[in-house]
């Protein structure tokens, strides 16, 4: 299956719903080891992204991803809307005015989005960050690509994946970000960006494999 714009629309309505869905879940874990806004803030900038696209969808997938990067970029304080906008600019960069996408678009468009993050926000595997949930994203994706996987089996990979290593962030210690002033005590908590990348990705897959 290819990724069209039209499927990348409806990629980020599932995202959207997503976000919205699981808003005040997001907002409780930022809570115990951040600011407690991230669900709140998300779902500020993915309502913002819905209104855009009701006024006019873009014709390609590199543009959509470009909309939600920048829309993201201007509505969604904290560090969100940074390294989410970051993340999605790079992967809209990465695929170009291409007018559809397969395993392999979307395997680099994942892997600018993972080095966007990496670069604006300094982290790296083991920080206890969206890294976390970006990286064996990433491999995952990557490894089912090579494997001869279309579009939905790359993101069906990276989203199993990047759910594992959200879980994967309860035992860490934050070296990075808010939750870092907490030393120690950030152990026995998901990282809330781990977590609303996992499900980020679970949305797409989903709808990837509808």
């Amino acid at each position: 299956m290819a990724c069209d714009a039209a499927a990348t629309v409806a990629a980020i309505r599932a995202v959207a719903a997503t976000v919205a869905e699981h808003r005040v879940e997001l907002t409780h874990l930022d809570r115990e080891i951040g600011d407690g806004d991230h669900g709140e803030n998300l779902s500020r900038g993915f309502t913002a992204v819905l209104i855009k696209l009701n006024a006019g969808e873009p014709d390609t997938p590199g543009a959509v991803l470009k909309l939600v990067a920048t829309t993201l970029i201007s509505t969604v304080g904290g560090a969100s809307g940074p390294l989410f906008g970051t993340a999605f600019l790079r992967a809209s960069t990465t695929v170009g005015a291409a007018e559809t996408l397969d395993g392999d678009a979307v395997v680099a468009a994942l892997t600018a989005a993972r080095d966007g993050v990496v670069a604006r926000g300094k982290a790296e595997s083991g920080d206890k960050t969206m890294v976390d949930a970006l990286t064996p994203a990433v491999n995952a994706a990557k490894s089912a690509a090579d494997g001869g996987g279309g579009v939905s089996n790359v993101l069906a990979a990276a989203a199993l994946a990047a759910a594992e290593g959200a879980v994967a962030t309860t035992p860490l210690q934050a070296r990075k970000g808010r939750a870092s002033y907490l030393g120690a005590r950030s152990i026995g908590h998901i990282d809330p960006g781990a977590q609303s990348t996992a499900y980020l990705l679970q949305a797409l897959a989903g709808v990837a494999g509808a």
